[in-house]
């Protein structure tokens, strides 16, 4: 099943779309939006799968899918937590700077907590004052969850993963250093970030759900141009069972918890980068320092993934940087 929020109010208005993600149906009958469908997921989720089923064999009666129309599947949600799954980014990123990473983290998750009061839609221009700021994307995968007890254990915790999507973490890389250094985390270097167009359960999925990852390539294009392919099931140390049970050890999680993988990276260096900070820490080892500037104004960058077949799974995160506006102000 793929689900989709159409701009509306505060919390988008909820639909349902057809695998080949060109046609849909209203399904505010069954829940207005999708968190109320997460708070009451045992219930709603069979209404919405046999919405699902009816546009597979009904494809007239459906309206036309138009992804610039979306919201993000949650435009705003109780939680987000990412992650940083891939242990080799972080190892890499710390490389370049000469610091050792601690062996612990091959065994204990990184994980902060971000904005959530309001995601960017997929469409939705990343827009931000200075270029100085160090814009970078990061293409991640991340689930939502129902309500998950406190203590729950990895191999549990994967029973609560309803929906899979994809992300674009944006990051502003040259605040995150100070703001470091403060020992308090992040919060003006993480700005609002984006998701796919459409969330799937995990059964949409097939072969390519399995051990709590998705195995396929997730693409980064920065102005057309290939920035890498890495695939998001290979090199994930912390598969979403244990990010969750990690998350969830002193607290209960609430529906519509979204947990990201953190930045997509292989060791495989062929397969390229998912952010602009890999592809300058690489450049750095290689060359003593980096050429590839972060994101300028005017630059565009495009998120997916496909199947086997070359299909669009979860729609394209697609999205321009630009300057802030007096109007953007108001």
């Amino acid at each position: 099943m793929k689900l989709a929020s159409l701009k509306h109010g505060r919390d988008g208005h909820l639909v349902v779309v057809n695998k080949a993600l060109t046609h849909y149906f209203d399904a505010s009958h069954i829940a207005a939006n999708l968190q109320q469908a997460l708070d009451d997921w045992h219930n709603i989720e069979p209404a919405l799968q046999r919405l699902a089923d009816e546009i597979e064999q009904n494809i007239g009666a459906a309206s036309c899918f138009d992804e610039s129309l979306c919201a993000s599947p949650l435009p705003r949600a109780l939680q987000w937590l990412d992650g940083s799954s891939y242990v080799n980014h972080v190892e890499l990123v710390r490389k370049a700077r000469g610091a050792e990473m601690p062996e612990r983290f091959w065994h204990d998750p990184l994980m902060y907590q971000g904005n959530s009061d309001s995601f960017l839609a997929p469409h939705e221009a990343i827009v931000h004052h200075d270029e100085a700021y160090g814009i970078d994307f990061e293409a991640e995968v991340a689930v939502i969850v129902d309500d998950v007890p406190m203590g729950v254990s990895p191999q549990q915790a994967l029973k609560h993963i309803k929906l899979i999507l994809l992300v674009n973490d944006i990051s502003l890389r040259n605040l995150i250093p100070d703001e470091l250094a403060k020992g308090f985390g992040f919060l003006q270097s993480k700005p609002s970030c984006s998701f796919s167009p459409v969330a799937l359960t995990p059964n949409e999925l097939g072969q390519h759900w399995h051990g709590g990852k998705l195995h396929l390539p997730i693409y980064s294009y920065l102005n057309q141009q290939l920035v890498g392919k890495p695939n998001a099931g290979i090199d994930m140390t912390f598969d979403f069972g244990t990010l969750i049970s990690h998350a969830a050890k002193t607290r209960k999680l609430t529906a519509g918890t979204i947990i990201g993988s953190g930045t997509v990276s292989n060791t495989d260096r062929s397969q390229g980068c998912s952010c602009l900070a890999e592809v300058r820490m690489l450049e750095i080892l290689d060359q003593g320092e980096p050429k590839t500037p972060f994101m300028h104004f005017g630059d565009r960058i495009k998120i997916e993934m496909l199947d086997h077949q070359g299909n669009s799974l979860f729609g394209c995160i697609d999205q321009t940087v630009e300057a802030i506006t007096e109007q953007d102000h108001a």
